[in-house]
C-alpha cells in the first residue's frame, strides 16, 4: 500500500501506470471505512488494475457545522483495514491540497437532481460533492469509479456530473450492504449505542413492508402510512419518506409501466442522521 498526501506525486504515480496500458479505478470515501466501503474496494480491485481510495472529509458538502465536526475520523484504522485488502493507493490530502486558498463549492446545475430529498433538506450539499468529485476525477483521472447505492442520490448527481462535463470515467453503482439487523451500513453508525443500532434496523423494516404495499398501493397511501408509522415509534424521527422515480428523482403520484422507481428516507436517531432506499421494482 502506498500513501499519497500530495496530488503530484499521485499523478506522477497514475501516468506511469497509464502508460504500461492499465486501468486505474476510484473509490472516492471520507473516511470511517466499513464493510460497505470495503465492499465497494473489493469490486474496484475485481474491474481494474491498479486501485486509488481517496480518504476526505469534504467540509464543502456539511451544511452543519456540528456534523462536520463529529464526523467519525479514524486513519489509522482505515489504512489497517485497507491493507488487508491488497495493492491499494491512499490519496488523503489535507483540503488546501484539494481546494487551495478558498475551500468554497463550484455551482452546479444537476437539472433538477440536487433539488430534491438530500438536496431540500441540505442547502449546498450536492454542489459540495459535485465540487470534490469533479476534482478528484480530474487528479485520478479513473477509468472506472466506485459508489454506494445507499446514497443512490448521489449516484444519479455524480452520473449527471460526467454527463455534464464531459469527464472520460465510468460510473460503477454497488449494492448498499447491511448489518444483521438491515440497517444500512454507515460511518455514521458508529456513533449508535448497541441498543439504538437495534431499533435503527426499524428503518429498513419500514422500506421492507413498503415494497411490498408498492404492489397494490398508490405512492400517497403508502407515503401517509409510512409517516404514521414513524409518529408511533419512539425513538426515531422521521425526516422525509419518498417514492421517486429512478432515473430523474422525481416524486410521483401514480405509477407508469415501463418506468423503475424508489423509495427513499431519512430519519434521526437523536442527532444521527440516517439514510436508505429501497428498489421497488425487483
Amino acid at each position: 500500500m502506498q500513501i499519497f498526501r500530495e496530488k503530484d506525486p499521485l499523478v506522477q504515480a497514475i501516468q506511469k501506470v497509464k502508460s504500461e496500458g492499465k486501468s486505474i479505478g476510484l473509490v472516492p470515501t471520507m473516511g470511517a471505512l466499513h464493510e460497505g466501503h470495503l465492499s465497494l474496494v473489493k469490486n474496484a480491485l475485481k474491474e481494474s488494475d491498479q486501485v486509488v481510495v481517496s480518504i476526505f472529509v469534504n467540509p464543502t458538502q456539511f451544511n452543519n457545522p456540528d456534523d462536520l465536526e463529529k464526523y467519525p475520523r479514524d486513519l489509522e484504522k482505515d489504512l489497517e483495514l485497507l491493507s488487508s485488502l491488497g495493492d491499494i493507493w491512499v490519496f488523503t490530502p489535507a483540503a488546501g491540497e484539494l481546494y487551495g486558498e478558498k475551500i468554497l463549492s463550484e455551482r452546479f446545475d444537476f437539472e433538477g437532481l440536487e433539488a430534491v430529498m438530500e438536496g431540500k433538506f441540505r442547502n449546498g450539499h450536492f454542489d459540495g460533492v459535485g465540487t470534490v468529485v469533479k476534482r478528484l476525477f480530474e487528479i485520478v483521472t479513473p477509468n472506472k469509479a466506485f459508489f454506494g447505492e445507499k446514497d443512490f442520490q448521489q449516484l444519479q448527481i455524480v452520473r449527471k456530473l460526467t454527463e455534464k462535463t464531459g469527464l472520460p470515467v465510468e460510473i460503477v453503482g454497488c449494492p448498499i450492504l447491511r448489518e444483521e439487523s438491515g440497517l444500512a451500513r454507515s460511518s455514521r453508525n458508529e456513533r449508535l449505542s448497541d441498543q439504538n443500532r437495534k431499533k435503527a434496523a426499524f428503518i429498513y423494516e419500514t422500506l421492507k413492508e413498503a415494497k411490498e404495499l408498492f404492489g397494490t398501493e398508490s405512492a400517497n397511501y403508502i407515503t401517509e402510512w409510512v409517516e404514521k408509522k414513524f409518529q408511533e415509534h419512539p425513538f426515531l424521527e422521521l425526516e422525509y419518506f419518498e417514492i421517486a422515480d429512478s432515473k430523474t428523482l422525481k416524486k410521483i403520484t401514480h405509477k407508469e409501466k415501463g418506468n423503475q422507481y424508489r423509495a427513499f428516507i431519512a430519519a434521526y436517531a437523536d442527532d444521527i442522521r440516517l439514510i436508505d432506499n429501497i428498489a421497488l421494482d425487483n
